[in-house]
């Protein structure tokens, strides 16, 4: 069994690599949400809401309101944390955008774009996760709350969703709110399913 002495670190190349595919993996999961008109949940949630009704880019909205969670995320989690959690979400701004010239989607079903980015987006968590990341925002509380209280990251970001997809609704199409709806609870629960930091002893 392995104890507190001799649990094993990814390598710095290993840790690279799960940040790049996994944020990558979340990236395409909001292009094609993009792609439909939806929003997601979370601090991309936000970010694509205020995107939408200014005509600013994502990435850049997105990256700057994480900026106040990391002082936080600093003091909660340590240095590491922080610096892999910026990664992640600088690379995940950065990918959203290149994705739009790179991969055009004249038309997407809202049903499809909602499932596939639940899956691609909570997978990508899910391995930011293993690698002891975050996408910012309310994913660092949600792993805070799981570290000390137990209670799953997957539950604290469907309660967070909920409160997000209600003021949602006042600014954007019920349709569009419904979708989206659907695609944060594919993610939560892929998330809320598959993540239990017993069962990973990699950090």
């Amino acid at each position: 069994m392995t104890t507190p002495n001799d649990t094993p670190h990814y390598s710095l190349l290993e840790d690279a690599q799960g940040l790049l595919v996994a944020s990558a993996q979340a990236a395409l999961g909001v292009h094609l949400l993009r792609a439909a008109g939806l929003i997601s949940s979370g601090t991309a949630g936000t970010a694509l809401i205020i995107a939408y009704l200014s005509g600013w880019s994502f990435g850049v909205v997105f990256f700057v309101i994480n900026l106040p969670f990391y002082a936080f995320a600093w003091r909660a989690r340590g240095m590491i944390f922080c610096i892999k959690s910026l990664a992640a979400v600088t690379l995940l701004s950065i990918m959203a955008e290149a994705l739009k010239p790179l991969l055009q989607i004249a038309q997407i079903h809202p049903t499809a774009a909602a499932v596939l980015f639940g899956v691609a987006a909570g997978v990508g968590l899910l391995g930011l996760f293993r690698h002891s990341a975050s996408l910012g925002g309310v994913s660092i509380i949600a792993l805070i709350l799981q570290d000390k209280y137990g209670f799953r990251a997957g539950w604290t970001q469907l309660i967070h969703d909920l409160v997000l997809f209600t003021v949602a609704a006042f600014v954007l199409p019920l349709s569009a709110v419904l979708w989206s709806l659907l695609g944060a609870v594919i993610l939560n629960l892929v998330v809320a399913f598959n993540h239990r930091r017993d069962w990973y002893v990699v950090t």
